[in-house]
């Protein structure tokens, strides 16, 4: 399979670019920068990317990789910090620029030729984020672009095959990044193979069949798409070997597990066991407050719960999760200096108490992704568009304790908001829509009487994989109705406000 591997730096889009590589079924996998050169050589890849990063490349302890990365043979393309590196590292000029450039420019294209520019329009909108600029390009480099304030925003040595743009092709702010993204691979690094998801689903079948070859598997079924479309291609894999469980840990939705649970009977197919831990989890978030312990105890119960249904089930050697490739990026820092943003998803290893092996067959995906598998594997549409769901549930859309009474709200509250989206049709246009209890009470009036009720937020986002998110622009008249809805409907809460925070700075959930 051919494969480009972007080195991350810590840039803000590096995930994007990923994205973006995959959307033009070529196969992408991020190492931090510090990934051996040598292990980069055994795999072989078709191309190397160099992601942005808010360093400078002159600062000491910037990040940096080592030259020899450069005499692979591999075609390499540096992005801002990226090219900015490479002309560093290979002897060119790399000074702090007297006009930063943050936003939209014109780039002038003086050099199309065959490679990164090939086809496209010699000025084009690009997307800039840099204060440093390449004033001196190194030794056998010439410049394809320039923009106002930068005379290198596009250089290229083609006898080596190494490229550097100063903006970013990743970000729809520039207007042809995706055909740069794609002339790159195509026409410099030669890819022909096209990575779809009929070819992943193919290859993971294989692979679990391989993997497991005797023993069975416990799969941890939540009812989200990551957890139904990972059980259902071990099903596809693996058959009768395959045991499904389902937790009700007191933290689902309005009435969820029971639709859930006919659900799996009816339309999926799959062996199911049901377990019923709702008193056993909120006994043990009693009094607890910090959001980072929540989410611990939260998994190291799950955990349990897991390891003992397992003990039930005779000949299991495997535990399946529903883990996706933004949960391993935002849950361990694999990704260079990034910081690590989640820590309820089990991405990183199973206690070792736990005598179960670990299977993530879709590790690799992003949520996009794992829909278009979902829709492959004929999973119907009522569940592949489901909208994300935490792993710790409403535990992180309550700040504060965890209580019944809490709970309660939320879900009433909950359930109007995702009502009021559907009916609206926006249900399947938008990533998430939900409510969040907060830890405030508000004065309020009802009726002749002045009530002292909680305050409850209602987040909307949209986004392509949960990486980035911005808010939604609802109509006030859709908001209206789910504010008057709350208020008159759920007796304890008297105040509804609504979140305009884009991610970044702020993450999807509350907690």
């Amino acid at each position: 399979m051919d494969t480009i591997v972007i080195l991350d730096f810590g840039g803000q889009y590096t995930q994007l670019i990923a994205r973006k590589v995959r959307e033009l079924e070529v196969y992408s996998v991020i190492y931090p920068f510090s990934h051996p050169v040598e292990a980069i050589r055994r795999e072989s890849p078709r191309g190397i990317i160099l992601s942005g990063s808010p360093c400078s490349v002159y600062e000491k302890g910037a990040p940096r990789v080592l030259r020899n990365i450069f005499e692979l043979g591999v075609p390499v393309l540096g992005i801002c910090y990226g090219a900015q590196l490479m002309a560093h590292l290979l002897g060119g000029g790399v000074e702090r620029s007297s006009r930063r450039e943050f936003g939209p420019a014109t780039l002038k294209v003086v050099d199309g030729g065959t490679g990164l520019f090939a086809g496209l329009d010699t000025e084009q909108d690009v997307w800039m984020s840099h204060g440093d600029s390449i004033t001196a390009a190194p030794t056998g480099f010439t410049a394809l672009a320039t923009t106002g304030n930068t005379p290198f925003a596009a250089m290229a040595c083609p006898a080596r095959r190494l490229y550097g743009v100063q903006f970013h092709p990743e970000v729809v702010h520039t207007r042809h990044g995706k055909e740069i993204l794609a002339n790159f691979m195509r026409r410099i690094c030669g890819v022909a193979s096209r990575w779809t998801m009929g070819d992943f689903i193919a290859s993971t079948v294989e692979g679990l069949r391989s993997e497991v070859v005797d023993g069975r598997v416990i799969c941890a079924l939540s009812g989200g798409v990551d957890s139904t479309v990972a059980a259902t291609l071990i099903d596809k894999a693996l058959h009768e070997r395959l045991t499904c469980v389902f937790v009700d840990n007191g933290l689902l939705r309005l009435n969820e597990a029971r639709s859930l649970r006919r659900r799996f009977e009816k339309h999926l197919g799959l062996t199911v066991r049901y377990v019923d831990a709702s008193a056993r989890f909120l006994r043990r978030l009693r009094g607890v407050r910090d959001p980072e312990r929540k989410r611990k105890i939260i998994g190291r119960e799950f955990i349990r719960v897991f390891d003992e249904a397992a003990s039930k089930v005779r000949g299991v050697e495997y535990l399946a999760q529903g883990t996706t490739y933004p949960d391993v990026i935002e849950s361990v820092p694999i990704a260079g200096p990034s910081s690590l943003i989640k820590s309820h998803h089990n991405v990183g290893g199973l206690p070792k108490r736990m005598k179960l092996k670990l299977l993530e067959p879709i590790r690799q995906l992003f949520k996009d992704e794992v829909r278009a598998v979902g829709r492959l594997l004929g999973i119907d549409e009522e569940m592949v568009g489901r909208q994300p769901f935490p792993g710790p549930g409403l535990a992180v859309r309550i700040i504060g304790e965890v209580t019944d009474e809490r709970l309660r709200l939320l879900r009433k509250a909950d359930a109007i908001v995702v009502e009021e989206i559907k009916a609206a049709g926006l249900y399947g246009k938008i990533w998430q829509a939900f409510a969040v209890l907060l830890p405030v009470k508000s004065v309020g009036v009802m009726g002749d009487s002045r009530t002292h009720e909680t305050v409850a937020a209602v987040r909307a986002v949209e986004s392509l994989d949960g990486m980035t998110a911005d808010w939604v622009r609802l109509d006030h008249a859709l908001l209206n109705r789910i504010s008057t809805r709350i208020v008159n409907e759920v007796r304890g809460i008297n105040r509804v406000v609504y979140d305009i925070t884009s991610k970044p700075p702020s993450t999807i959930e509350w907690e």
